[in-house]
């Protein structure tokens, strides 16, 4: 079998054995936070950074439905000046959890997305999210225990122990939740 097919064995065998419940559980949460008018933060390091901007973009536009509120939601890694600034003055744990604290509200959402869900600016910034601010953490992560699955209020994990395959199913992850959730809002009298 050549690597090609390895690879997309193991994506295909990773996405088969993915949660669907605990996706579902993340449209849920997504919805009742937009019926209650809150912000959703999305945070990454990496290709993981990538994915919160792509899920912020997904969010803000694919789930538009005429004569409804739209999802507010950001991703905290597109501000490089801010994160650059907080990194180099302070500490890079800091990066994400000090913009937190200028704009997070009671009852905000974060969405963590980490393949090895270990990474410290991460891990503080639910903690801040969690005991500050009473916010709900959402957890997408890889197949391995770690400080973030075991923090957050939800967890989507990728079942594949390869970091490109995680990075892969939380891509597919974002889809299915924003289209889902497009598809709910549609659906709303």
């Amino acid at each position: 079998m050549s690597y090609v097919d390895e690879y997309l064995t193991g994506l295909e065998t990773a996405i088969r054995d993915l949660s669907r419940v605990d996706v579902q559980a993340v449209v849920d949460a997504l919805l009742a936070a937009w019926r209650e008018d809150r912000q959703v933060f999305i945070i990454g390091n990496g290709g993981s950074a990538a994915t919160a901007a792509h899920m912020m973009n997904d969010l803000c536009k694919l789930t538009i439905v005429p004569g409804k509120r739209r999802f507010r939601a950001i991703a905290l890694t597109d501000n490089v000046p801010l994160l650059t600034a907080w990194g180099n003055d302070a500490s890079f744990e800091d990066v994400f959890v000090e913009p937190l604290r200028n704009l997070m509200r009671a009852g905000d959402v974060l969405i963590v997305i980490s393949t090895s869900g270990d990474s410290p600016n991460l891990i503080k910034a639910m903690k801040c999210v969690q005991t500050e601010f009473s916010g709900t953490v959402i957890g997408i992560t890889g197949s391995g225990g770690s400080r973030l699955a075991a923090g957050a209020d939800l967890v989507v994990r990728i079942p594949s122990d390869h970091i490109g395959q995680q990075e892969d199913g939380h891509l597919i992850v974002n889809h299915a939740v924003s289209n889902a959730l497009a598809e709910r809002l549609r659906a709303l009298e």
